[in-house]
């Protein structure tokens, strides 16, 4: 079959765990074509190149959410009309205040959400047919008409209290972001022309599958609605609560955070409702999904897949390592807590002097990683003063700072086997990769209770709160001081990780997804691969008899009764 798959800000661009995901499926399920449509967030992103593509890829159709629009020819007046009555129905979608009528866990809204999120969904579709027919809505966006439409929801009875003191330069602040964010409706992806390099519009794919349920899905959801494109939408990090978190920490007015915040509920709980298939990594985020209104029938968990052939040295061979290594390895963000880390292993030091603490951290990228990484490397300077800590300490200094990819640093699989410890301290987790290669290594791990990461775990590790630095220091210690328990709990982790966390067992769990999920859409064309059974056979024949119910003839059975 053809899969359309839709990312935003990964593959083929990211060398990351997204995009070595993406990489990973197109290549595992190699008797498929894909078509990939990939949104770039930034220029960097582009600048650095894309992946190597497998041939199995048809063509690649990207677009960029980061540059500035042309407004290109602007609307007529009866185009005027049509995009003013579709925006007001968006804009009081997303400025109607929450129904306290619906069930305060958030699985049931009220009558006045249901309409809410229908009136949302309503402008939005009729913003994708205007921009389908008559060009983008990027010029009437930052019109003195869009502003007013926009102005007089955040004032309309029943409107949030959070936008209702939205100025002027609020409206337009988010009407520029909101352009940006509606950028997909206006691409030329939405036809079903084969183009000269292989990469066809969105209505010549029998399912699309869309990496996050952000900007990425966007493109799915009008497919479904020109083509009847069956949608698929997998989440091993949940895009809402990321953009939740990136607009609390903006320089934003308040207004423009609470209209931006509605928007991405609005969208995620569209895409949610309109997806023939959810997909969650783990339960953390099928919580979330459920919480935006995603019925738990079309939920399926399907843990990441990751290579567990790279650390089967390490994972076979148990008893290496330091027995008086702790280790944390990661990239350096506050969300890691490494703060609490120190304080934990100063308490570890204190009561055990032989131990060491490496933090092997993945090249810094974000902007602020640098700065908080200085920060910790003084905190430890500060807790350990009459003992050396170096960028790669050695001998007995209690605590070094290495990064991967560095020539002097060592290998992912060397920095596993060398530990006998791992600990992740994080206050915010979604998907803990660094525990599941542990667990691929056969280590015991310490934890806090964040996240997927009891999920993950199991109960082959010790887990304690977040922000608890003695709890975690106990934890280290119990283990550091009991090999027996420390082999016995790193070879049940092995176990676990070779049962649930696999490649093969990721590719196996999609591959009867696309295939079940065919099995119930109509197919428009005949397959062009050359793959025996690429599409079901009932598919090409006229009518819809198999969408009908079979009823047994009544007799004895036999053929001729």
């Amino acid at each position: 079959m053809r899969i359309g798959l839709l990312t935003e800000g990964g593959y083929p661009f990211a060398a990351g765990e997204s995009g070595l995901w993406c990489d990973r499926l197109v290549r595992g399920l190699a008797p498929h074509e894909f078509d990939l449509y990939a949104l770039s967030r930034d220029a960097r992103q582009e600048a650095g190149g894309r992946m190597p593509l497998p041939p199995n890829v048809r063509g690649v159709r990207t677009a960029p959410l980061w540059t500035v629009e042309d407004e290109g020819r602007g609307y007529g007046r009866r185009e005027r009309r049509r995009f003013e009555a579709a925006f007001k129905d968006l804009a009081d979608g997303l400025c109607a205040a929450p129904d306290p009528t619906g069930d305060p866990v958030g699985r049931a809204a009220g009558p006045g959400d249901a309409a809410a999120a229908e009136k949302f969904a309503a402008g939005l579709y009729e913003l994708a047919e205007l921009a389908r027919a008559c060009g983008g809505p990027s010029g009437a966006l930052r019109s003195e008409s869009a502003v007013r439409i926009l102005e007089s929801a955040c004032r309309a009875p029943g409107a949030r209290r959070s936008v209702a003191a939205a100025t002027v330069p609020d409206q337009l602040a988010f009407t520029d972001l909101l352009e940006r964010a509606l950028r997909p409706l206006s691409l030329g992806w939405y036809d079903e022309e084969e183009r000269a390099d292989g990469a066809g519009g969105l209505g010549l794919v029998d399912l699309c599958h869309a990496a996050s349920a952000g900007a990425a899905a966007l493109p799915g959801l009008l497919a479904k609605r020109f083509f009847g494109t069956p949608l698929l939408v997998t989440e091993y990090g949940v895009q809402l609560r990321a953009h939740y978190l990136a607009a609390t920490g903006a320089a934003l007015a308040t207004p423009v955070r609470a209209l931006l915040a509605a928007f991405h509920g609005r969208l995620a709980g569209e895409v949610y409702r309109q997806a023939a298939l959810l997909t969650p990594g783990n339960a953390h985020a099928r919580r979330w999904q459920e919480r935006c209104g995603a019925d738990r029938a079309r939920l399926r968990t399907v843990y990441p897949g990751m290579d567990a052939e790279r650390f089967g040295e390490v994972g076979e061979d148990e008893e290496s390592g330091d027995p008086t290594t702790l280790a944390w390895i990661g990239r350096v963000e506050p969300a890691k807590d490494l703060v609490a880390l120190l304080h934990a292993f100063a308490e570890v030091r204190r009561r055990q002097p032989d131990a060491r603490l490496r933090i092997i951290a993945a090249p810094v990228r974000e902007p602020g990683a640098a700065a908080y990484l200085a920060h910790c490397r003084g905190l430890a300077e500060q807790l350990f003063p009459d003992e050396a800590v170096g960028a790669h300490a050695v001998g007995e200094n209690p605590v070094s700072f290495e990064e991967l990819g560095d020539p002097e640093a060592p290998t992912l699989e060397d920095a596993y086997a060398a530990s006998a410890v791992v600990v992740l301290s994080s206050v915010v987790e979604g998907f803990p990769v660094s525990l599941v290669e542990a667990m691929f290594c056969a280590r015991a791990t310490v934890s806090t209770d964040v996240g997927a990461v009891v999920e993950v775990i199991g109960g082959t590790g010790l887990v304690v709160p977040p922000r608890n630095p003695k709890a975690l220091a106990d934890a280290c210690l119990s283990l550091l001081r009991d090999p027996e328990r420390r082999y016995r709990l790193g070879a049940a982790a092995r176990a676990r990780a070779l049962e649930l966390f696999t490649v093969e067992q990721n590719l196996a769990a999609f591959r009867g997804i696309y295939l079940e999920l065919l099995s119930h859409s109509p197919v428009r064309r005949r397959t062009t691969s050359g793959v025996p059974f690429a599409h079901p056979a009932e598919a090409h024949v006229p009518g819809s008899w198999a969408d009908q119910p079979v009823t047994a003839a009544a007799g004895t059975g036999d053929p001729d009764d």
